[in-house]
C-alpha cells in the first residue's frame, strides 16, 4: 500500500516538475547537477512562502502608515482641542481672579468708609448729649431766675404794702428811692438773663434739630454700607460655599473644623460690644455684628480652600494624556484602574503643590518612580509620580503653589507627565473634581 501510495505520488510529482540536469561546462571537463522532483517542489514552495510573506509585510505596513497618519492627525486635532479648552480656562481663571482682587478692594474701601462712619457716629453722639446736658442746665438756670423773678415780685408787692401801709412815711420815704432803684437792677438783670437764656435754648434747639437730621443722614449713609457689604458677602461667600459642596466636601464639618484650628480672635474683627447695663444692642449693632459673623465665615473659607486641592499642579503648557477610571494598560494592553490624571508636557516642567500641607515621602517608590506624598487637611492626601527630581523633603511643610518636582519619566511610565492623585481617607477619587469644582473661584 506504502510502495503504491509513493508510486502513486512520484508519478505526479513527475508530471508537473519533471527531473532536470543542470549542465556546467568548463574548459577541461562538463558537468551536470540532477535537480529531482522533491528538490524542485521544496524550492518552489519557498519562493512561493517568500513572496507570500513580502505581499503581506507589506500591506501590514501600508496599513499601520495610513492608520498612523491618521493617528498622528487625530491626535493634533485632540492637542488643539485641549489647547483651546487650557487656554479658555487660563482666561476664565484670570477673570475671575481679576473680579476676586476687585470684590477686595471694594470690601477693604468699605471698611474703611464703615470705620470713617463710625467715628463720626461716635463723635455726633458725644454732641448730642452735650447740648443735651446744656440744654438740661438752661433749663435749670431758667427755672431758678422765674424763682427769682416771683420772689422779687412779691418783694416789690410787699414794699408797696408797707408805703400804704401804717407806718411812718419818712422812714419808708427815705428807704424807698433806695429799694426801688436795687429792685429795678435785679429786675433789668433777670430781664437781660431771661432773654439771653431764651436766645441760649433757641439756638440749643436748632443746633439740635441740624444734629438730628445729621445724624438720620448719617444713619442712611450707613443703611447704605451696610447693604453694600451684605450683598458683597454674598457675592463672595456663595461661590466658595458652591465650590466646596461640587467637590463633595460638607461645608458645616468643614468650617467647624477650621474653626477648632484657628480659634483666636481680636483685631477688627472683634464683634461689637453690647451695653454693660442691660440696654438692647441697636439694630446698627446687630447688623455690624452679622457682617463681621460673615466676615469670619469667608476667612475661614479661604483658609479652608488653600488647605484642599482645588488646583492645578501644572501651570506651563500641558496636555491630558489619561484620566481617572479604568482604561487600556500602556504596557500589557489589558483593562486597569487608573487612580489619578496624567498631564504630559516637557521634560523638566515645574511642578507645584495644591494645596498646603506636610510631605509624608519624597523618595523612590516601585512603579511611580520618584514620588512625592502631601498629607493636607480634611483626610485629603495628594500624589506626585514619575518625576526626574524632587524640591521638597520629608517633613517640609508646602504652601499652595510651592515649587515641590520637576516633571520626568520615573518608574512605570511610557514617556515624560505627571502622574497625579488626590486620595480621601485613603481612597482613591477624581482630582478633576476638585479642579472643575475651583475653575469659577480661581
Amino acid at each position: 500500500m506504502r510502495t503504491r501510495l509513493a508510486i502513486t505520488i512520484h508519478a505526479l510529482l513527475e508530471r508537473h516538475f519533471p527531473e532536470r540536469r543542470v549542465f556546467l561546462k568548463s574548459d577541461t571537463d562538463t558537468r551536470f547537477i540532477r535537480l529531482k522532483s522533491g528538490t524542485q517542489l521544496a524550492a518552489y514552495a519557498g519562493v512561493t512562502i517568500t513572496i507570500a510573506w513580502t505581499i503581506v509585510a507589506t500591506a501590514i505596513i501600508l496599513m499601520d502608515s495610513i492608520g498612523s497618519g491618521n493617528f498622528r492627525e487625530q491626535a493634533k486635532r485632540d492637542r488643539a482641542t485641549y489647547q483651546e479648552r487650557l487656554n479658555q480656562m487660563s482666561a476664565e481663571r484670570d477673570a475671575r481672579a481679576e473680579e476676586a482682587l476687585a470684590a477686595q478692594e471694594r470690601f477693604n474701601a468699605a471698611l474703611r468708609q464703615i470705620s470713617v462712619m463710625q467715628t463720626d457716629l461716635l463723635q455726633s453722639e458725644t454732641r448730642r448729649r452735650e447740648l443735651e446736658t446744656g440744654i438740661e442746665v438752661i433749663q435749670t438756670t431758667l427755672r431758678t431766675v422765674m424763682k427769682e423773678r416771683e420772689a422779687a415780685r412779691m418783694a416789690a408787692s410787699e414794699f408797696e404794702q408797707k408805703l400804704n401801709g401804717d407806718g411812718s412815711v419818712q422812714q419808708v420815704a427815705a428807704a424807698a428811692p433806695a429799694q426801688m432803684s436795687f429792685m429795678a437792677e435785679a429786675l433789668a438783670n433777670t430781664a437781660a438773663e431771661r432773654d439771653q437764656i431764651l436766645a441760649d435754648a433757641r439756638a440749643a434747639l436748632e443746633q439740635r434739630e441740624e444734629l438730628e437730621l445729621e445724624i438720620d443722614l448719617m444713619r442712611e449713609r450707613n443703611d447704605q454700607i451696610f447693604r453694600q457689604l451684605e450683598e458683597a458677602m454674598a457675592i463672595s461667600v456663595e461661590p466658595l460655599d458652591k465650590m466646596f459642596r461640587s467637590a463633595g466636601m460638607p461645608t458645616d464639618s468643614i468650617i467647624e473644623q477650621v474653626r477648632r484650628g484657628y480659634s483666636g480672635q481680636g483685631g477688627p474683627l472683634t464683634p461689637l460690644s453690647f451695653s454693660t447695663r442691660g440696654e438692647e444692642p441697636s439694630a446698627d449693632e446687630l447688623r455690624a455684628n452679622a457682617l463681621l459673623q460673615q466676615m469670619d465665615q469667608l476667612n475661614l473659607y479661604r483658609i479652608a480652600a488653600q488647605q484642599a486641592p482645588f488646583a492645578i499642579p501644572v501651570k506651563s503648557s500641558f496636555r491630558f494624556t489619561s484620566g481617572f477610571g479604568s482604561r487600556r494598560d500602556p504596557k500589557t494592553g489589558g483593562r486597569r484602574m487608573h487612580n489619578g490624571v496624567d498631564f504630559a508636557a516637557s521634560h523638566g516642567t515645574d511642578i507645584f503643590a495644591t494645596a498646603d500641607g506636610v510631605v509624608t515621602h519624597a523618595g523612590w517608590q516601585s512603579g511611580f518612580g520618584r514620588l512625592i506624598r502631601i498629607k493636607h487637611a480634611f483626610g485629603i492626601e495628594t500624589l506626585y509620580a514619575h518625576n526626574t527630581r524632587l524640591r521638597v523633603k520629608v517633613g517640609q511643610r508646602v504652601s499652595r503653589g510651592d515649587h515641590i518636582a520637576d516633571m520626568g519619566s520615573t518608574g512605570r511610565s511610557t514617556g515624560t507627565h505627571l502622574h497625579y492623585e488626590v486620595r480621601v481617607n485613603g481612597r482613591p477619587v477624581n482630582p478633576m473634581i476638585y479642579i472643575k469644582a475651583a475653575r469659577n473661584v480661581f
